[in-house]
């Protein structure tokens, strides 16, 4: 997409988490040139019983709320930009449920930031609604904020899961490039099996980590020559990819997924693999999924 109609979109609800989401959508709005757009969904009203101006109060309530949110939102824009110029920014009130409304609109986003919870969230070891919604019918590169995010070190590098498949190409790309724009190192990392193995007598470890080198450089070779600015740090892991990729986030500024990669299917849940870092992730997790739809 040349001219996305939504730039960089940010789902807002007020919440710190949705702070933290401005935050870093501001600064990769200013990355990538782009403009940002604030979406604030106001849920169907739904009453029990036929009393219009219980509805009617409701609806007011949440209209007067909907225009604080975005207030306080473009004011943590301005507070994120330092001394960059500041990217052109845009407000969007929805009237559906925030899944929805940040899934339909993520069509025509740049890419589409969301905090991993909002108000309402009852636990710390789960995504939310919006988040988890997004993950599995988001369309574009969707971005998890994780709550407990450690301030961003600057100099760290992006980190790249390759699982060897065509899924993965446009995470690729996408690494690459944010790389290069940081001026980071890009850390490559690859696991031979998806499940849980213990090696055992006889096996040929080193016989598995070639075959992952050999992943890798067919993977990477094309990006690297279009990209001879970004260093390369390869990682051969046995097994467990999420739990590899969650322990490399500490030292991460950016973790980069695709939404399915060996027997993925399109249209199915969002891989195990991304679900799982976004949701234990210390560093922000973009995962890139099909624009199906997009216009």
């Amino acid at each position: 997409m040349s001219s996305p109609k939504y730039g960089i979109l940010v789902g807002v609800d007020g919440s710190p988490e949705s702070e933290a989401a401005i935050r870093w959508a501001t600064h990769e709005a200013v990355l990538h040139n782009q403009p940002v757009t604030l979406l604030h969904a106001i849920p169907p009203v739904v009453v029990s019983w036929p009393v219009a101006y219980l509805e009617t109060s409701f609806a007011e309530a949440q209209e007067h709320f909907a225009r604080e949110v975005l207030d306080k939102a473009q004011k943590t824009v301005q507070a994120s930009v330092g001394e960059a110029q500041p990217p052109d920014v845009r407000t969007e009130v929805m009237h559906v449920d925030p899944p929805s409304a940040l899934a339909t609109a993520s069509r025509d986003a740049y890419m589409t930031v969301a905090g991993s919870r909002g108000l309402g969230a009852i636990s710390r070891t789960i995504l939310g609604s919006v988040s988890g919604g997004l993950l599995h019918h988001g369309h574009g590169p969707i971005v998890i904020i994780p709550t407990d995010q450690a301030p961003a070190d600057s100099s760290a590098p992006v980190l790249l899961g390759v699982d060897g498949s065509p899924a993965s190409e446009d995470a690729t790309a996408l690494a690459f490039d944010e790389a290069s724009r940081r001026g980071v190192d890009l850390v490559a990392l690859h696991a031979w099996s998806d499940v849980g193995v213990f090696p055992v007598l006889g096996m040929d470890w080193h016989k598995y980590e070639e075959e992952g080198h050999e992943v890798l450089g067919e993977r990477l070779a094309g990006w690297q020559e279009q990209y001879p600015d970004v260093h390369i740090q390869r990682r051969i892991v046995c097994d467990q990819p999420a739990r590899w990729l969650i322990e490399e986030s500490e030292k991460a500024q950016l973790v980069v997924l695709g939404s399915h990669g060996r027997g993925g299917l399109a249209g199915m849940l969002v891989g195990s693999v991304s679900s799982k870092v976004a949701q234990a992730s210390k560093a922000p997790v973009i995962v890139v999924r099909a624009r199906h739809g997009s216009k």
